[in-house]
Formats: structure tokens, sequence, C-alpha cells
């Protein structure tokens, strides 16, 4: 019980400064590869709140797991109504918590199959239903009510026409492209998190694996 609550205390600071960090970085583009209108830096922290609940289901059960995406979707919702407006601050809010829970459901599905499968099929989901809650609430002019709702006007630039990633081909929202780089970092990071999963999994030794 002691060291239950030693590792859910460890998980939930895990998560909150996860939850930090990708908000703080989230205000800075990410520069290489010509990507800096396209990408911010914390596209590549916020995946390793996957990570954190996937362990912490992995140890101590779904239920706690679902603690642990509490207290990060409170430190969430906070930090985001401190730097964000109401509309951001609902989306980001929402699809941690949406997206957190999915994730938890998946794991527990596959928990018994090959150590990586239950990782990376609930970060894949997770991480489609948290992009596309985030940027469809944040950006897209179906909800631009919520922008209305607080007195404020909808911001027009991530709705405006550009060519989809940049590429010549198409147009699209520029919300739409960033939303598919968003989503395709997130699943990079996804497949790097593997390794120091199972380097974490191999030091816990014998895990339980009920909910």
């Amino acid at each position: 019980m002691v060291a239950t609550r030693k590792t859910l205390g460890l998980s939930a600071l895990a998560m909150v400064g996860v939850v930090a960090a990708s908000n703080y970085l989230v205000q800075f583009p990410f520069k290489p590869f010509g990507l800096q209108d396209l990408l911010t830096w914390g596209a590549f922290t916020y995946p390793m709140a996957f990570l954190v609940t996937d362990l912490t289901n992995r140890k101590c059960g779904s239920k706690n797991a679902r603690i642990v995406v509490a207290a990060g979707f409170a430190i969430a919702v906070l930090i985001s109504i401190w730097l964000a407006t109401p509309r951001i601050a609902i989306a980001s809010g929402s699809a941690f918590l949406v997206a957190q829970l999915l994730d938890i459901t998946v794991f527990n599905r596959l928990r018994r199959n090959s150590w990586w499968k239950a990782p990376l099929a609930s970060s894949f989901f997770g991480s489609v239903l948290d992009t596309v809650i985030f940027f469809g609430f944040s950006f897209s002019a179906s909800f631009a009510f919520l922008d209305l709702g607080f007195g404020m006007a909808p911001d027009v630039f991530p709705t405006e026409a550009s060519s989809l990633l940049s590429l010549g081909l198409i147009d699209a929202p520029r919300w739409v492209s960033w939303a598919i780089v968003d989503y395709s970092c997130k699943m990079v990071v996804a497949l790097f998190m593997l390794a120091p999963y199972r380097l974490l999994l191999s030091r816990q030794g014998a895990l339980p694996t009920t909910a």
C-alpha cells in the first residue's frame, strides 16, 4: 500500500510536470526543418503524458491512473485559463481528459498482450482524439460560438485558407496543417517512448494486471 501511494504520488507529480512544461513550450515555434509555422516544442513533451498514464495503469491499475489523469486535467485547465483564451482552455482541458481516459480504456483491453501493444495502441487512439478535439474546438469555424459566448471575436487567422503543409498542392484552413503535423509528431514521440517504457517495466519487475 505504501509503495502504491508513493508510486501514485510520483506519477501525479510527473503528470503535472509534463502538462506544465507542454503549456509553457507551446509558446515556442519549432524552427528546425522550416517547421516554425506548423509546430511548437510543446508537441514533443505532451505525448509523455501518455507514458505517465500507461506506466501508472500498469503499476497501480486503471482506477489510480484516472486519479493521475485528474491531477493533470486540473493543472491543464488552470494553466490554460491563465495563458490562453477561454475557448482554447476548454479545448485543451477537454482534449486532455477525453484522450487520457480513452488511453486507459484501450490499454486495459490490450494489457495482457505483448508489452509494446498496449502503450502504442493506446497512445495512437488517444492522440487521434486529443488532436481532433483540441484543434477542432480551438480553431474550427464550427466552434466560433465558444469565443462569441465569452464576448470575444473569433481569431480568423487559423481558419484562413493556406497551402496544406506548405506543399503547394491544395489549400486548407491553417489549423488543419497544424493538426496533421502535431499528430505526426505525437506518434514519432510515442514510438521513442516505448524504449523508456520497456526500461521502467523491467525495473519494476512483476506488475499487477488487474484493473
